[in-house]
């Protein structure tokens, strides 16, 4: 084992689809390539908006009781995280953008992301339908925490249209974001 350990976020509400299995294709690959995974799925999970009440600013904790407390340890434990997220009305789901919104703890703690790796994902209706605003969305949110934000190698990330695992185009996207993601790792290590 490399003993580095890569998060997958899909930011989908609904279980078992494309962005679940995509986040699932990717960390199979890590883990192929040794590396540790771990996963957070937006369809199992229950984290609020962020009522931006200021008490992670003092407490190194935030105080609404959901999932998002143990997102908050996959965070710092991640050296790396992609994110998949589908198109919803050009951008991200409001279920990760609350995610996103409720990072800023890991950020006022002492930018606990800093200089992790990090990918996105996205899956739109048509071959244009907004993946790239919405992988734009996911790259804000990873430099706000100064995060090294990688592409395909190529492009922006992972960019398919649904069905998701049919588009042979898209998911050779996905397949060269999670291999640049593995090799920065490995040459950071």
């Amino acid at each position: 084992m490399i003993n580095m350990k890569i998060l997958g976020i899909s930011a989908s509400p609904n279980k078992g689809g494309s962005n679940d299995k995509l986040i699932e294709k990717v960390l199979g690959i890590a883990k192929n390539r040794d590396f540790e995974v771990d996963s957070v799925l937006m369809s199992s999970s229950k984290i609020a908006p962020c009522t931006a009440c200021g008490m992670c600013r003092y407490e190194e904790i935030c105080p609404i009781d959901d999932d998002m407390q143990q997102v908050y340890r996959k965070l710092k434990d991640a050296d790396a995280i992609v994110v998949s997220s589908p198109v919803y009305f050009g951008t991200v789901t409001a279920q990760v953008k609350a995610l996103f919104d409720r990072s800023v703890l890991s950020r006022r703690q002492d930018f606990q992301l800093k200089n992790k790796v990090g990918a996105a994902l996205a899956v739109g209706g048509s071959r244009n339908g907004g993946q790239e605003k919405t992988i734009q969305t996911i790259h804000d949110w990873m430099h706000i925490h100064g995060m090294i934000v990688v592409g395909d190698g190529g492009h922006f990330g992972g960019i398919l249209q649904k069905p998701a695992l049919d588009d042979v185009e898209g998911m050779q996207t996905v397949v060269d974001t999670i291999n640049k993601v593995c090799d920065v790792l490995e040459k950071m290590k």
